[in-house]
């Protein structure tokens, strides 16, 4: 059993439940790393309610086991990191298939002052039956591309489990999620917070438990990018409500002047209804992503510096713009109307009096949209703290 140091410089956390096959293996490989690179460190083990004595043999081989009563592989971290004395933290699951040989590597790029260093499993190998294809060809590539391209990281392996990080930065991320989301918000908030990230190759192997994986590819894929989505407003409302407004106003300011002709296809009123739609359901999707961001600042998701053009918007302004928008539609209407009298109140032809009605119908549904939004933001921006805040 290897000495614990008094102030380790390095804490290795292991989330566990019902390990006891694979645990000595992670715990021997650990500890003989830390030792020959000479790094005085511990390892914490986050033992979730095992049934089959893991915890007995954890404190045997010299590991210090911490129990989590509540469920979950955030929850099962989140104690492990909290019970953690070290300057610096890895995590890293207790069935075998990381290679705990590749501690120093962590080390060494967390003593060059990087807050988040991650494991890179497509760098440094990945052994046969070690990740099911639609893992390895599907899942990860399709998600690590998806955090790349929403939060502008280079990282190559998002969902890697052997990461390490400062206790400092750890305080910084100010983590929230107690599922496997953990994982996810982590890298998201050190890249959004401007945390300095690096990679490392590192290998992964087949694990070595006699039962199947708590993970649920599916399922747990879908959480993980449900988790990116929610957390980017940009690209889950902001740019597809864009997108349709842009497209709505083109395609109906053409469409105002008179039919227009495509070819041998006509396009009319009919068309200009859908281009209101699409621009009325185009700005309901650009009013949810403020509304998200704001709220993911309020929970303590993002942090404040995050609220850019977004600090700018007041209920008064959209008070204003909102009121404009619909005195334009009541205006269109009784142009409508005017319209309909000097026919004599008779029958008309839609071609006509729908590019006033469509129109006029859309400033109003606009309006009071965003009349409804700013005050919605402004709820809000409710000051909630206690009496003795």
């Amino acid at each position: 059993m290897p000495d614990a140091p008094t102030t380790p410089e390095l804490t290795l956390v292991m989330p566990c439940l019902n390990e006891a096959l694979s645990l000595p293996g992670c715990l021997d490989e650990a500890f003989a790393a830390m030792q020959q690179a000479g790094i005085a460190g511990e390892i914490v083990v986050a033992d979730n309610g095992s049934t089959d004595g893991s915890q007995a043999i954890a404190a045997q081989i010299g590991a210090r086991v911490i129990a989590v009563g509540e469920k979950g592989y955030g929850n099962a971290l989140r104690g492990g990191i909290a019970a953690a004395r070290g300057r610096y933290i890895v995590i890293g699951d207790a069935d075998g298939s990381y290679d705990f040989s590749h501690l120093p590597r962590f080390v060494e790029k967390l003593r060059a002052g990087y807050d988040l260093v991650m494991g890179n499993r497509f760098r440094g190998g990945i052994q046969p039956g070690a990740m099911p294809w639609k893992n390895r060809y599907l899942g990860n590539p399709v998600l690590s591309f998806i955090g790349r391209l929403f939060f502008a990281t280079d990282l190559g392996d998002f969902h890697c489990g052997l990461r390490g990080f400062s206790a400092d930065a750890y305080r910084r991320m100010n983590l929230r999620t107690t599922g496997m989301e953990f994982a996810s918000e982590m890298v998201i908030k050190s890249v959004v917070l401007g945390l300095k990230v690096a990679e490392v190759p590192t290998t992964l192997r087949p694990d070595t438990r006699d039962r199947p994986p708590h993970l649920r590819p599916w399922r747990d894929g879908w959480r993980h990018l449900r988790f990116m989505l929610l957390f980017s407003p940009r690209w889950l409302f902001f740019y597809p409500g864009l997108c349709l407004m842009l497209g709505g106003l083109i395609l109906g300011a053409a469409l105002l002047p008179g039919p227009l002709h495509l070819g041998r296809i006509n396009l009319d009123v009919h068309t200009l209804l859908f281009a209101a739609g699409a621009i009325l359901i185009g700005f309901q999707a650009v009013s949810f992503a403020a509304l998200s961001k704001y709220f993911t600042i309020r929970a303590g998701l993002r942090p404040p510096e995050a609220q850019y053009w977004l600090g700018k918007v007041t209920l008064e302004s959209g008070i204003v713009v909102g009121g404009g928008l619909f005195l334009a539609g009541v205006a269109l209407w009784i142009g409508a109307l005017w319209f309909w009298h000097a026919q004599g109140f008779g029958a008309l032809r839609p071609a006509e009096t729908f590019r006033w009605v469509i129109p006029g119908s859309l400033c109003l549904a606009l309006g009071c949209q965003m009349i409804l939004t700013s005050f919605f933001l402004g709820v809000l921006r409710l000051d909630t703290r206690g009496d003795n805040a």
